[in-house]
């Protein structure tokens, strides 16, 4: 009988070597689990500001703090919810390349997960594309939306939709390896 080496198998993920200790990842399993794990810092990245946000903490808001809603539903659902639903999106983007992940059918985890990639990104260009069309002068924001727009604190919009984008591509990359994985 041949000793055990810490080879690859063919769910990616390194085996055991012959003392129990889980072989060094090879560059191709690193390849392979990038998006995820990419995916996952987003969606925590996403997060934690929403949690401070929802403790008062101005920091990093994009727009005026002092005319967000604070100490009702709207904020309820706006700073703890939408955090505690990303640190869920950060548990799927994990579930997808980590070993524990592979006990749930892959249809039933990257379906979801590449809808949610389709939004996420979707929704990031479309506040860059947005923007374009605001700085190249083809639309015009309402009175409303303006005062929103001219505040300092509204350049935080550009690295949060930048993170949608990061999230949502990423998710995706890892979704389809999944379901391409599981194909094989």
């Amino acid at each position: 009988m041949a000793p055990v080496t810490g080879t690859e198998t063919p769910t990616g993920s390194p085996t055991e070597t012959a003392t129990g200790t889980a072989a060094p990842a090879t560059p191709h399993t690193r390849r392979r689990t990038w998006p995820g794990y990419t995916a996952a810092a987003a969606a925590l990245g996403y997060a934690a500001p929403h949690f401070w946000w929802g403790a008062g903490v101005a920091a990093m808001f994009p727009g005026d703090f002092a005319t967000a809603p604070q100490g009702n539903t709207e904020a309820l659902i706006g700073y703890w919810v939408m955090g505690a639903v990303a640190v869920c999106g950060a548990v799927l983007s994990l579930a997808l390349v980590r070993p524990w992940g592979r006990r749930v059918p892959a249809g039933l985890i990257a379906v979801p997960a590449g809808i949610a990639a389709i939004g996420m990104t979707l929704w990031g260009f479309t506040y860059f594309a947005m923007q374009y069309l605001l700085a190249a002068e083809r639309v015009v924001s309402s009175p409303a939306f303006a005062a929103k727009d001219a505040h300092p604190q509204a350049a935080w919009g550009l690295f949060w939709y930048s993170l949608f984008l990061l999230w949502g591509i990423t998710l995706g990359i890892a979704a389809w390896q999944r379901l391409r994985s599981a194909r094989r």
